[in-house]
């Protein structure tokens, strides 16, 4: 019979070996100078990244373990559901029920406790009722924008998105989440619709 512990373990490195298919999940933003798309792994890692960043610099008032432990599982979901543009106007409440199956599933591999503490980040986040979570969903929402600043409109001008339905797309989350961050986005947007970086029209 095996120790529990070794047991855990094991549970452990299953779920960890399941979410390495996150890996293999495409978005529709490139990284900065590539001409490859992103993973969503790698979108989880940069995001984790830059909400610690900022909760640290600015003093914010989140829990960054929180919000970084929301932001690294928020889109495991999309291991069996793919990935939906982020500006993409509809479907995003059968999208919802499909991620939910998803992580249910994928957590499943892991020890009990563990299982539930992740679901519970997975459902906070997506409800997106706590400081915490509005905050991670500021993260979330603004990284393609920057990287499509970064890339002179990138899939803005791939998939034809108007620039007021970036703002409108993800303004009031990134709003409600982290003022300042929106006041700097905000004038990034300005300035990248004076470049030419949106569609004129929405495709």
């Amino acid at each position: 019979m095996q120790e529990p512990g070794l047991i855990q373990i094991q549970q452990i490195v299953q779920f960890v070996l399941e979410i390495d298919k996150l890996k293999g999940v495409l978005r529709k933003v490139k990284p900065v100078g590539e001409d490859r798309y992103e993973n969503t792994a790698e979108h989880s890692w940069q995001i984790a990244v830059f909400a610690l960043s900022l909760a640290r610099t600015l003093e914010l008032s989140v829990d960054p373990e929180r919000v970084v432990a929301m932001l690294l599982v928020h889109d495991i979901g999309e291991i069996d559901a793919g990935d939906k543009f982020v500006f993409a106007q509809d479907g995003w409440e059968e999208r919802k029920a499909a991620e939910l199956r998803a992580v249910e599933r994928i957590f499943s591999f892991a020890p009990e406790t563990l299982a539930g503490f992740l679901l519970d980040m997975w459902k906070e986040f997506d409800a997106g009722e706590t400081q915490n979570a509005r905050f991670a969903k500021a993260i979330d929402r603004s990284m393609p924008v920057l990287l499509n600043l970064s890339n002179g409109g990138g899939s803005w001008l791939e998939n034809r998105v108007t620039y007021e339905r970036v703002c409108a797309r993800v303004g009031p989350e990134i709003e409600a989440g982290c003022p300042e961050l929106w006041k700097y986005v905000e004038r990034q947007l300005e300035r990248a619709r004076q470049k030419g970086f949106f569609a004129e029209t929405q495709g």
